[in-house]
């Protein structure tokens, strides 16, 4: 299985970006994806998950602002990001796995500034 994100890029303080992954090989229909983020210094934090039946979890921090969804046909998971903050800043990775944590596949990161 390989995960192929795009959509990072620099955007002002307060702009909106969307990241796309798609997942391509022998894909479960039955599984999670979703989005961590890792800033620079820092280890790789869940920004937000959905599942194959379309169960969200954000973390608190992204709440209200980005919003995840999945095409299951064409196996494409996005994080809408709204409202971008300075400190949304860093490499985002997608991945596809069992559960909210359960990591079975990482896409290549794909980065993300925000100015201020």
């Amino acid at each position: 299985v390989q995960l192929q994100a795009s959509g990072g890029g620099l955007v002002q303080a307060g702009g909106s970006l969307r990241l796309s992954c798609t997942a391509s090989g022998s894909v479960s229909s039955n599984n999670f994806m979703g989005w961590f983020r890792q800033a620079p210094g820092k280890q790789r934090d869940l920004v937000a998950s959905i599942s194959s039946g379309g169960v969200t979890n954000y973390a608190d921090a992204v709440k209200g602002r980005f919003t995840i969804s999945r095409d299951m046909n064409k196996n494409t998971v996005y994080l809408q990001m709204n409202s971008l903050k300075p400190e949304d800043t860093g490499v985002y990775y997608c991945y596809s796995g069992y559960a909210v944590r359960s990591i079975q596949y990482w896409g290549r990161g794909t980065q993300v500034t925000v100015s201020s």
